[in-house]
């Protein structure tokens, strides 16, 4: 009888190269041109109901689909946590992405939101203590505010305007409220099944959405028969391709390949969306946004590149590793 690790190694050698290539293209070019998608999309619907849709459709056919599957829905005390998460993830992070996309060209919002990993890395460094201020992160860090500074400063000459910076402002703070979530989400209770907690998160998120929708009157401004059909397109890739389809790449992925590896799509989305906001949105591609977005990205590889410190009291590996895999899959729903 092989061992599993042999069962594993087999596995991997005769896995067909074509699905890695596939999965790779899905979470890489999908998730990176749904900025474009949600750029459509606010144009004609409320960014919060816009969301909102989104999610609370997404949501229910993953939790559905989990269901179905035998997997147990979350009980009180992990509901707590995912709506506590929801709003975090869904209501402070999304709805701002998706309400800032307004104000803010599709590939620049995502240039801004690869800003994650440094307010991470400093969540890790003040709160979590599992990380140190050494002189390459500070470096890095600085760098990362340097890129967001150039997309944004009124001073610098380099040609073309500078983003608005009300807009840049809302992801900003929608990257902190991801950042923070990070953090939470190692000290709650969730569903032992990654995409329960997904799923879960997703339709609560939704629900949230909705609320806050109804809350600054979107309802009333929102007419579905004025609503294009491009529009609608835009919500049905966003829920089909970028929510369903990219989440479904990404778990076969997790499964069959490193994190390490898998995690490249953090460096790849950004350019994938600032190309395809380009090409196909007519949005701007000058100087500031192209050295913007290297600073940053530069930013990114640098942090994600470096190990933690942990100490001995902080998570084991095992706990790390599954919880990054959580986080990383909520982002790019």
């Amino acid at each position: 009888m092989p061992r599993p690790a042999e069962s594993a190694m087999e596995a991997t050698i005769h896995r067909p190269a074509w699905k890695t290539l596939l999965a790779f293209a899905i979470i890489y070019f999908v998730w990176g041109s749904t900025f474009l998608a949600i750029r459509v999309g606010v144009r004609e619907v409320p960014p919060f109901l816009l969301a909102a849709m989104r999610f609370l459709i997404a949501g229910v056919v993953l939790c559905g689909w989990t269901i179905s599957h035998g997997e147990r829905s979350p009980n009180r005390r992990q509901w707590a946590s995912v709506s506590l998460l929801a709003i975090l993830v869904f209501v402070f992070d999304y709805g701002l992405v998706f309400w800032a996309e307004q104000r803010v060209p599709s590939g620049i919002a995502a240039v801004m939101l690869a800003t994650i990993p440094a307010f991470m890395a400093l969540s890790e460094i003040i709160f979590l203590r599992t990380q140190r201020l050494t002189v390459r992160l500070a470096l890095a860090l600085l760098i990362g505010i340097g890129g967001v500074a150039a997309l944004v400063s009124r001073s610098l000459n380099l040609g073309g305007a500078p983003i608005d910076r009300v807009g840049a402002l809302a992801l900003i703070v929608a990257s902190i409220s991801w950042s923070v979530a990070s953090a939470l989400a190692r000290k709650l209770t969730l569903p032992p099944s990654k995409v329960m907690s997904s799923g879960a998160q997703m339709l609560a998120g939704g629900v949230f959405l909705a609320l806050a929708a109804a809350a600054l009157g979107e309802f009333r401004n929102f007419h579905p028969t004025t609503v294009s059909r491009a529009a609608w397109l835009s919500l049905l890739y966003m829920i089909v391709a970028g929510s369903i389809i990219g989440f479904t790449a990404y778990v076969w992925l997790i499964h069959h390949e490193s994190p390490t590896k898998v995690g490249t799509y953090a460096y790849v989305n950004p350019v994938v969306a600032v190309l395809v906001g380009y090409f196909l949105g007519g949005e701007a591609l000058g100087l500031r946004t192209i050295l913007g977005a290297l600073f940053v990205l530069i930013s990114v590889v640098v942090i994600t590149m470096t190990p933690a410190k942990k100490p001995a009291a902080a998570l084991s590996a095992a706990d790390a590793a599954a919880c990054h895999s959580e986080l990383t899959a909520r982002r790019a729903l």
